[in-house]
């Protein structure tokens, strides 16, 4: 079988051609994207409100209701991640950072290993953004973020994953 091909490499991820065989023996090419994963975090206030972020993306040319979140660094540990995207992009500091679930965002194409993650004991502070992000916070009801997920506010699939995750945490 021949070894996957790097298409292009860029800061964050590679483009590959992978091969594959097939029950009739065939061998069939796919292009995929391999990602060195992400985290995603719920942040919980004490009132109940939870902390999302309205981002800019350039990839869907506007602006998404979404929970914070970002990519790992080479070797660093989620629950790192989770807390330094946390701060970066909202300025709160978690006392407590629990992990629900990890899943894929779109195994189709890419090799992206989503961590998810609680934040609760929240304590304010400056944002840390990186250069060219566009990100603002929006604090909501757990309702009324749930309420995004169905009336077609939120489309963004960790945001889903995340807050569908969060209501079924809350209940247990």
């Amino acid at each position: 079988m021949p070894e996957p091909e790097i298409l292009l490499t860029t800061s964050r991820f590679n483009v590959v051609r992978q091969w594959h065989p097939t029950p009739d023996g065939a061998l069939h090419a796919r292009e995929t994207i391999i990602h060195p994963g992400a985290v995603t975090i719920v942040p919980l206030l004490p009132d109940g409100r939870v902390v999302l972020i309205r981002n800019f993306r350039p990839a869907v040319g506007r602006a998404l209701i979404e929970l914070p979140a970002g990519t790992l660094e080479a070797g660093e540990d989620p629950r790192h991640a989770a807390q330094r995207e946390l701060e970066e992009e909202t300025g709160y500091r978690p006392g407590r950072i629990e992990p629900l679930c990890q899943f894929f965002m779109s195994p189709g194409i890419l090799r992206e290993r989503m961590h998810l993650f609680v934040a609760t004991e929240l304590v304010p502070g400056p944002t840390r953004l990186d250069e060219g992000e566009q990100i603002e916070p929006l604090l909501v009801s757990g309702d009324e973020a749930l309420a995004m997920t169905s009336d077609g506010q939120i489309e963004d699939a960790k945001t889903l994953v995340g807050l569908l995750w969060y209501q079924c945490w809350r209940k247990s």
